[in-house]
C-alpha cells in the first residue's frame, strides 16, 4: 500500500462523539419501533427497521470511517462520501418511517420537552413548506451546486468546521429530497402522478451537467488538491474525471431507477383503472 494511504489509515481515530450519537438514535428508534409494531405490524416490519439502521450505519461509514480521510486527499473518495449522503442514506433512512418510531422510543420522562415543539404551528407550517416539492428540489440541487463552486469547495476542506457543515447540508437538503418521493407515515400521501418523474430526472440533469464539466473540462477545478500527495498516487486530472464519473454514472442511476419504478407503478394502475368494469349505475346509463 502506497505511504500516503498509509498515513491516511495512520491519522484516522474512531469519532466517538459521532459514533455514540447514531448509537443513541439507532436504540431510540429500535425502541419505538418496536413498541408501534405491536399495534401496527403491517406497517412496521422488520425491513423498514433494517433500512433505518443501515441508513445509519453507511452515514458513519461516509463521515465517520476512513473514507472521511481519504475524502480529503482524493476527489473521488470525496464524490463516493457525497454520493452516500444524498442518494443512499437518506432513501434508507426515510424508508424506516422514522417520525413515529423516533418519538415513541423517547424515554416518557423526556417526552413533556418535546410537547412545545410536537405543538408547534409554526414548527409545522415550517415543516410543510420545506417538503414542498420545488421548495425541496430547489434546496438539494442548489446545494449540490453551491458547494462544488471551486471556492466553496476548497475552503470546506480547508477548514474542518466548515467540511462538516458542507456535510450536513448535503444530508438535510437530500432528505428534504427524497421526502417527497418516499412520503414517509405520517406525511400525507397523496397519490403520484407523471409530475414525480419531472422531478427526479430534472434533478439527474443537474447531476449531468456537473459532473460532464468536471469530466470534460480538461484541467483540474479544485485547487485543493493540486498540493496534496494522492494516496494512490492518481495524478488530479485523473482523480477528477473518476470522481467526476463516479457522480455521473451511480448519481444518474439513484434517479433514473427510482423514476422508471414509478413510472412502471403509474402505467399499470392506469391500465387497471381503464380496465375497471363500470358500476351498475353507470353500465345502465351508458347502454341507455
Amino acid at each position: 500500500m502506497p505511504s500516503a494511504a498509509q498515513e491516511v489509515l495512520a491519522d484516522w481515530s474512531l469519532p466517538l462523539w459521532l459514533t455514540l450519537s447514531l448509537l443513541a438514535i439507532a436504540i431510540l428508534y429500535a425502541r419505538g419501533w418496536y413498541a408501534i409494531r405491536k399495534t401496527r405490524p403491517e406497517y412496521f416490519h422488520v425491513l423498514r427497521l433494517i433500512s433505518f439502521l443501515a441508513g445509519l450505519v453507511i452515514l458513519w461509514v461516509a463521515i465517520g470511517s476512513p473514507l472521511d480521510g481519504f475524502a480529503d486527499a482524493m476527489l473521488s473518495a470525496h464524490m463516493c462520501e457525497h454520493l452516500l449522503l444524498m442518494s443512499v442514506v437518506p432513501p434508507l433512512l426515510l424508508y424506516g418511517w422514522p417520525v413515529v418510531p423516533l418519538l415513541r422510543g423517547v424515554p416518557s420522562a423526556l417526552r413533556p420537552l418535546m410537547i412545545p415543539f410536537i405543538r408547534s404551528s409554526f414548527l409545522r407550517r415550517l415543516g410543510h413548506w420545506l417538503v414542498i416539492p420545488l421548495v425541496a428540489w430547489l434546496a438539494m440541487n442548489l446545494t449540490y451546486l453551491g458547494w462544488h463552486v471551486p471556492a466553496a469547495y476548497d475552503f470546506a476542506l480547508e477548514h474542518e468546521d466548515w467540511h462538516a457543515i458542507e456535510h450536513m447540508c448535503f444530508l438535510g437538503t437530500s432528505i428534504l429530497f427524497w421526502w417527497c418521493i418516499l412520503k414517509p407515515w405520517p406525511s400525507e400521501r397523496h397519490s403520484r402522478n407523471w409530475g414525480i418523474l419531472i422531478y427526479l430526472i430534472s434533478a439527474d440533469v443537474v447531476n449531468t451537467m456537473l459532473s460532464a464539466f468536471l469530466a470534460f473540462c480538461g484541467r483540474p477545478v479544485y485547487s485543493y488538491y493540486l498540493n496534496r500527495p494522492n494516496p494512490f498516487q492518481i495524478s488530479s486530472a485523473d482523480d477528477q474525471v473518476l470522481g467526476a464519473v463516479i457522480m455521473w454514472v451511480l448519481g444518474s442511476l439513484a434517479f433514473l431507477v427510482p423514476a422508471v419504478l414509478i413510472a412502471y407503478r403509474l402505467i399499470e394502475t392506469k391500465d387497471h383503472g381503464s380496465s375497471r368494469p363500470l358500476p351498475e349505475a353507470r353500465r345502465a346509463t351508458v347502454h341507455s
